[in-house]
């Protein structure tokens, strides 16, 4: 499943922040099984005491003294039985799959946006109760300290705080430590009221207020007004299943306790809430019998204060007591509203904003309603419309739990609560068109639209309804709008075993049922249970519940059509017969549910304001409705036009985001794309680069095989060209031969080293160059090859040339080699021209030949390896393909530049411009070397093993007339053989032999005890990686060798002192037949030039001596010319003048002239 959404580190690190549990407790999500750490004990007395709010007494004694006794219990006990019914499944699902409230709503037949609804009740419910019953607290830290209420209110709501930011610990430590006090002043307060004013009970019995004139029996109306307040209580049950969420997992060990626990903290919280409604009431009886105000005799501190005061009379002691009663009740219950409102706000607004600040963040905005609602005093308007809330929250939870109690068991919904945006449908008509209903109609029976008797029990009609309608919504809509997608989320083979982290997590999963195995959420990368995790085609893999239903981007596209619009849009499909438009018709049913929303809710507030301003005369009451009349019409026509507005922003922002989804998805399909390439390319690089592998072996394989012939002919050249009875003629080829071979040794050692250059591992050289020499040299080989083939060669210098320059000599000389070989080799007829030229120290060497020319298209490819030009113009030339290569590489590495001008048919022009710094004192040339006859030291055996008879017999015949002693071996076996005879001074062993290699001898040998040096030779260039191996042999020298450098290192491990030849050194090669430069003139050919320069006139040596001394090349050209015009001297003494002028040598000239003018 490819990916539709990428993750951005922002996103990650938002949903990361959010899902902190130490201070969210797993609000908006599975409440993990490694949460559930607490006893099941220690939740059920959290639970248990929130019972302890004082509203309940003040609420049973505002019933006792407005609608009698009898009204009052009979109301008690019918709503006991009501909560006990929608609050006992309610409980037990939420314990058992470990939800809040909320989330039990979404998957019990709401669905995901549904839910929001009843997230706003509820969220509503704990800042009413919360304004309450801080105002309870306030009154009593009035009378106790008498601190102003305005400040008393700050107080109480700013205390509960510190408590439930830290959760669930925090607040079950502070419910469990404050509940022995709690459960102290209770009891003590009960059993002193009943024991002092027992025989009051009865009249309290009969108790009717003296407004009534229905007298004191039962009557419907005031039971079913009684009803109303009492109903509001229902919601309760939410707050006990915040807490009961926590309850470890059911087991036969723990069976009973949980049970208990469970109903008498979940629905049975209510069994307490009777016994202190029913002191409330008794204690407001008393109270009024005695001629206590009605404002004061239900308030609780005063209840609690003469209930304190049966105890001791004396009212500083009650009033201490009843202050410490209500400060210990009132935080136990804030703390749980404060709490259980945080949840339901994080629940509403994540799902409209899809975004979550914080529990906290909603725990401090739902004080701060609160605290608003008591500073402005609306709170005891709110205590007046309780009944009407009471109305919305028994439709609710009436829905919810006729949904567990009868859908579940009957199949009519999944045995599952699915809890998780992914798999829900905005709306389920079910439970939510059930509330809808109920709600509605108990608002006409509210409104006595429906008769007296279903006015009074309004009530009860939306709570009957609810389990009426929701078992038949169920059967018409077949249970479809539970679940939007199948299962399974996350198979459990892509589950992991959860291994516990801590101590307290061991002692959480030490029975098989609480087991669990957890997943990785792809935003957010922490894991989670199964139960938390779903598929998502969005980011392409598991996702958890919180970055789910924080994630805007998706638009729901894991569960096609179960959005509010597409459901509405079906909707009006099948009332319509397919007939509605597919945007227009969803527009304006959009556009009249949230104008009717608002226009609703701003209707609430106005009502509230009326209620709380309401002016006894009646003057007042007009002036005041009309004036809030008119606030609402000018507020509902502001309402529509910010309605219209906001609902054409989202829709853009929809579209925008459909867009942006598209253009993603195509961004991703082409990355992916990418990826595919990337991955052919990669395929296609490791083909090439073992395709390079195989060449490389095989040049190297090549290099082998042609140092070992090599190794012959460079040898005996070198043997030949010391022997003194060679001709010198014979020399010259024997020079030729040598020449050549050394330049084929150094190609073959340039192909193995283009890896080198390409990789940046060359080492270059600063070497001081004797230019003149190296290219003189290389004319010597290249010039005979040109007239061989029938072309012509010219070598110019068009500059002075330094005699010695900065360079490396062997690239140097690797480049122009290659250029020349080229330029001979492609020219079939014609000439090649070697052109130097020098100026500011910068030499540009250019090789002009005629022949077949490249293409420009082919210009670029030839300088890659194994890259050459072939069409059918072009003969079929031998050659690796690499030359041009190594001379692009190698310029570019001494920082050169390589200029390349070439037609067809017609010629190229190739030319390199290197720096090539002038040198201005150069090292002394040293003397030729004198050659090696022999040493000092007695006759030294040297153990030469070579699989090549060959090159044992080479190096035999460079060793023996020095005096050595060469014994010879073929292999490994014979050498061994060989030592127990023979006791050698050095060993001169072949790397690459059959069977036991020369490295693998050499430790062989080092094993055995012998110290004695060894040389290694190989046909393979570079020497072995292996450092084992630098200490088993003391020298490496590669073929072809050299002989001078073996003898040299046969001397330096052996320490030999040598003999030289006595007499002068060998003369130096002499230049090839028909080649003359001035600067390679002999001494006796200079003499000559001395000698005919003598029988030149005074005045004619005179002007060409003024000439040459200013540098004035036009005039000694001249002066050269009048002589060769007056025949003075022969011509070719004017030839030797005239090349000394063109290379611009000046000094010779003069040198010439002056010596010639002093010998006279």
């Amino acid at each position: 499943m490819k990916p539709k959404q990428s993750i951005f580190r922002l996103r990650r690190e938002y949903n990361i922040w959010v899902g902190n549990q130490t201070l969210e407790d797993y609000a908006l999500r599975f409440t993990a099984k490694k949460a559930r750490r607490l006893s099941i004990n220690s939740v059920g007395k959290t639970a248990l005491g929130a019972t302890a709010f004082l509203a309940l007494e003040a609420l049973a004694a505002a019933a006792t003294l407005q609608y009698g006794f009898a009204n009052t219990f009979y109301a008690m006990l019918a709503v006991a039985v009501a909560i006990v019914l929608t609050g006992a499944p309610i409980a037990y699902y939420a314990a058992k799959h470990g939800l809040d409230i909320d989330l039990l709503t979404r998957g019990a037949g709401f669905g995901y946006l549904g839910s929001t609804i009843t997230s706003l009740i509820y969220a509503s419910f704990t800042f009413i109760f919360f304004a309450i019953e801080a105002a309870i607290l306030a009154s009593a830290l009035n009378a106790l300290f008498r601190i102003p209420l305005s400040i008393g209110y700050v107080l109480c709501a700013v205390a509960v705080v510190p408590i439930v930011t830290h959760g669930i610990t925090a607040i079950s430590k502070f419910q469990i430590g404050t509940q022995p006090f709690w459960l102290v002043l209770q009891c003590s307060a009960l059993l002193a009221v009943v024991y002092v004013e027992y025989a009051r009970l009865e009249s309290w019995t009969h108790y009717s207020p003296a407004a009534l004139p229905q007298g004191t029996g039962f009557n419907l109306a005031l039971f079913g007004a009684c009803s109303s307040i009492f109903f509001a209580m229902v919601a309760q049950i939410g707050e006990q299943v915040d807490y009961l969420r926590f309850m470890p997992s059911k087991t036969p060990k723990n069976r009973r306790r949980w049970w208990f626990w469970l109903l008498l903290s979940g629905p049975g919280w209510i069994s307490v809430g009777i016994v202190k409604m029913l002191l409330g009431s008794f204690l407001a009886f008393i109270a009024i019998s005695q001629l206590v105000p009605y404002e004061k005799a239900i308030d609780p501190v005063y209840m609690y204060q003469m209930a304190f005061n049966y105890l001791h009379n004396s009212p500083v002691f009650a009033l201490v007591l009843a202050g410490i009663m209500v400060i210990i009740s009132q935080m136990k219950i804030n703390v749980t509203n404060a709490y259980a409102g945080s949840i339901a706000w994080s629940n509403f607004f994540s799902r409209l904003t899809h975004s979550h600040p914080g529990r906290v963040v909603w725990l401090v905005f739902n004080v701060a309603i609160a605290l608003t609602l008591m500073e402005l005093g609306i709170y005891r308007v709110l205590e007046a419309i309780l009944g009407v809330f009471a109305l919305v929250a028994i439709s609710w939870l009436g829905s919810l739990s006729a949904d567990l109690l009868i859908n579940k068991p009957l199949k009519l919904s999944p045995k599952k609560i699915e809890f998780k945006r992914s798999h829900l449908y905005d709306i389920n008509p079910v439970g939510f068109g059930s509330m809808i209903l109920a709600t509605v109609l108990g608002m006409l029976a509210y409104l006595g639209m429906l008769g007296s008797n279903a006015k009074h029990l309004a009530h009860y009609v939306s709570l009957t309804c609810c389990f009426i309608f929701v078992p038949c919504l169920a059967i018409l809509t077949r249970g479809k709008y539970y679940l939007a997608r199948d299962y399974p989320d996350t198979s459990p083979a892509e589950a992991k075993p959860r291994s516990p982290g801590s101590a307290e997590q061991a002692l959480v999963l030490t029975s098989p049922a609480e087991k669990c195995h957890s997943a990785t959420c792809i935003v957010c990368e922490n894991d989670f249970d199964i139960e938390d995790m779903s598929q998502c085609p969005a980011y392409g893999g598991d996702i958890c519940s919180l970055c789910c239903s924080l994630d805007a981007r998706c638009l729901d596209m894991c569960k096609p059509d179960s959005r509010l619009a597409d459901q509405t849009r079906l909707l009006l499909n099948r009332l319509t017969g397919g007939s509605s438009s597919k945007y227009g018709d969803v527009w304006l049913i959009s556009f009249l549910g949230l104008f009717t929303g608002i226009v609703l809710l701003n209707a609430a507030f106005l009502v509230l304001i009326y209620l709380h301003y309401a002016p006894v005369d009646t003057l007042g009451k007009t002036l005041l409705a009309d004036t809030l009349w008119a606030v609402f019409y000018t507020l509902s026509i502001v309402s529509g036009v910010l309605s219209w507005l906001f609902l054409l922003a989202h829709e853009s922002r929809k579209v925008a985001q459909h867009e942006s989804n598209g253009q993603t998805q195509l961004l991703i399909e082409e990355i992916e794309a990418h990826k595919e390439t990337d991955t052919e390319l990669q395929n296609a690089k490791e083909f090439a680069e073992r395709a390079n592998h195989a060449k490389s072996r095989y040049l190297s394989g090549i290099s082998h095989e042609l140092r070992t012939p090599l190794q012959s002919v460079l040898g005996y050249a070198q043997l030949l060209q010391q022997k003194q009875d060679i001709p010198e003629h014979h020399q010259y080829i024997l020079s030729t031969i040598r020449n050549s071979g050394e330049h084929l040794a150094n190609l073959i050692e340039g192909l193995l080293e283009i890896s080198k250059i390409e990789a940046g591992r060359l080492d270059i050289l600063r070497q001081e160059v004797r230019i003149k020499e190296l290219l003189n040299q290389l004319v010597k080989i290249f010039q005979p090859q040109a007239e061989a083939k029938g072309i012509e060669f010219k070598f110019h210098i068009h500059n002075a040339l330094p005699e010695v320059a900065i360079s490396d000599e062997k690239r140097l000389k690797q480049i122009l080699i290659n250029l020349l070989s080229n330029a001979i080799k492609y020219t079939p007829k014609g000439r090649v021209d070697f052109n130097v030229y020098y100026r500011n120290q910068v030499a540009e060497f250019t090789i002009v030949d005629t022949g077949v020319g490249i293409d420009k298209k082919d210009i670029e490819r030839i300088m890659n390896p194994f890259e050459r030009v072939r069409n059918q113009d072009v003969p079929n030339v031998p050659g690796t393909g690499l030359g041009l290569t190594i001379v692009r590489l190698l310029t570019e590495v001494l920082g050169g530049n390589l200029d390349v001008d070439s037609t067809p048919n017609f010629g190229s022009r190739f030319s390199v411009s290197l720096m090539l710094s002038w040198v201005h004192k150069p090292t002394p040339i040293t003397s030729p070397e004198r050659a090696i006859i022999g040493y000092e030291e007695s006759a030294k055996t040297l153990l030469v093993v070579d699989d090549d008879a060959i090159h044992r017999g080479l190096l035999a015949d460079i060793l023996l007339p020095l005096g050595f002693i060469t014994l010879e071996s073929q292999n490994a076996s014979e050498c061994l053989k060989q030592l127990e005879q023979h006791t050698p001074d050095m060993f001169i062993l072949d790397v690459n032999m059959t069977g036991m290699t020369g490295l693998i001898l050499a430790k062989l040998l080092r094993q055995k005890g012998y110290g004695q040096p060894i040389l290694m030779i190989s046909a393979d260039a570079a020497e072995p990686k292996d450092k084992d191996n630098y200490s088993v042999y003391n020298g490496y020298i590669p073929k072809p060798i050299r002989n001078r450098e073996v003898i040299e290192r046969i001397g330096e491990l052996l320490q030999l002192h040598w003999r030289y030849e006595s007499g002068h050194p060998q003369a130096h090669t002499p230049a090839p037949p028909g080649f003359y430069h001035p600067q390679n003139a002999s001494v006796d050919s200079l003499a000559l030039t001395k000698n005919a320069l003598q029988a030149i006139a005074p005045e004619h040596v005179a002007g060409l001596l003024r000439a040459a001394k200013i540098g004035h090349k036009r005039g000694v050209m001249q002066a050269i010319d009048g002589m060769r015009n007056q025949q003075l001297v022969s011509e070719s003494l004017l030839q030797s003048l005239t090349s000394l002028a063109q290379a611009m040598r000046f000094d010779k000239i003069e040198k010439l002239l002056l010596e010639t003018a002093t010998h006279e």
